[in-house]
């Protein structure tokens, strides 16, 4: 069944407004017709059962039916990642999303040409993601912030698991496996060039980082980004099946 993601509340016998680019894609994309059922979700309240209907000559609403899935959280875990090409940073979000981040925070380092970018798209992007994959929410993206800044206000309960690549890290598996199953967290990417040795420095100095490697190769940003994702999802996440 087609998933939609809608910011309004669900309630049976409702009526939700359909943006002009979801009436697109049902009526003309997936050439649905009225009375045709499409899943939604608000984040909120869980995933809910809808049936297509018109409202007008030209516009057309989601009638809430009754809910199919109870609202479940995502992982409490976030990606932060040092800006990197647009067209890598977009892969890194689409595949934050289907990987269960709860948000993607991004950060400008030394290293990092601040260039505009379009936090709306990467927003849409994770949208598209979290109605293809089923999960219940949409991650978060939050917009560049400064290394130094986000250090500065760190939250001391969430650990940090910075992908170190200098090499002198315990190997991830080995590190999370020491590592209670519980808490807040966090997954830290540099840039193309890398981290600043000053920046290294403070990045370790923070009381709950934990520094990583992720093999024996240097992993381009977007390839780091998703190999980290899986290796904690694996140990401490919800992929541990229990």
């Amino acid at each position: 069944m087609i998933r939609l993601f809608v910011p309004g509340d669900l309630r049976a016998g409702g009526r939700l407004a359909l943006e002009r680019s979801q009436a697109h894609y049902l009526i003309d994309v997936m050439r649905l017709g009225e009375g045709a059922e499409v899943a939604v979700f608000n984040g909120r309240e869980g995933e809910w059962r809808t049936r297509l209907a018109r409202s007008s000559k030209a516009d057309w609403t989601l009638v809430p039916a009754a809910q199919s899935r109870p609202q479940t959280a995502s992982p409490d875990v976030e990606l932060l990642i040092a800006l990197i090409r647009r067209s890598r940073l977009e892969t890194v979000v689409e595949k934050a999303a289907e990987l269960g981040a709860r948000r993607v925070r991004l950060v400008i380092s030394e290293r990092t040409n601040p260039a505009r970018v379009n936090v709306d798209r990467l927003t849409a992007i994770a949208t598209e993601a979290a109605e293809q994959t089923g999960r219940m929410d949409v991650p978060e993206i939050v917009f560049p912030q400064t290394l130094s800044g986000i250090l500065q206000t760190w939250p001391a309960e969430r650990r940090l698991m910075f992908c170190d690549e200098a090499g002198d890290a315990p190997m991830a598996v080995q590190a999370l496996s020491d590592c209670p199953p519980a808490g807040p967290w966090a997954i830290l990417i540099g840039p193309e060039g890398g981290f600043s040795a000053a920046e290294r420095s403070r990045i370790r100095a923070t009381p709950c980082a934990l520094p990583v490697g992720l093999g024996p190769r240097i992993l381009r940003a977007d390839t780091a980004a998703i190999c980290a994702l899986a290796l904690w999802q694996a140990q401490l996440g919800d992929w541990r099946g229990t």
